[in-house]
């Protein structure tokens, strides 16, 4: 398994970078590569990915979500297998760091020298500087939220 760690700074409450982020059927709008997410349940997420030309689906269950703190996940069957884990953390009334953790496993040639690369650290960071323009463009008004505990 690979991991990649990166985190920013965002300007928006603690509340409204998290109630963002629990908006999995936006990630397309920030994330590059993500074509669709569907929420199943609470719980259950589906997604369509094309990165590289590679195309991927798979199911993604949350493991634990506590609000204004933390999601966690893992991906069930499908083609991907990756875990990670987004954290939230108050630095004042309007300034949040938003901390991503991703393990994955690359799948063949190609996806292994991508890692090696960096590739996926640098997609990575920029879908978190996409996810700051994004939630900061809206003046800290999300789309939505989920305030459920898992």
């Amino acid at each position: 398994m690979s991991q990649v760690e990166e985190s920013i700074e965002v300007s928006v409450p603690v509340s409204a970078a998290y109630n963002q982020w629990t908006q999995f059927e936006d990630f397309p709008r920030f994330m590059e590569g993500v074509e669709r997410i569907e929420q199943r349940t609470a719980t259950l997420t589906h997604w369509k990915t094309k990165i590289a030309g590679v195309e991927r689906e798979f199911d993604a269950e949350i493991t634990e979500q506590i609000p204004d703190e933390r999601v966690a996940w893992t991906s069930i069957g499908g083609q991907a297998r990756q875990a990670g884990v987004v954290t939230f953390h108050r630095i004042d009334d309007t300034t949040t760091k938003v901390m991503l953790q991703l393990d994955y496993d690359p799948e063949g040639l190609a996806e292994t020298v991508g890692d090696k690369l960096g590739f996926v650290k640098r997609q990575v960071t920029g879908d978190l500087k996409r996810f700051k323009e994004f939630v900061e463009s809206r003046g800290g008004t999300e789309t939505g939220a989920w305030r459920g505990s898992v």
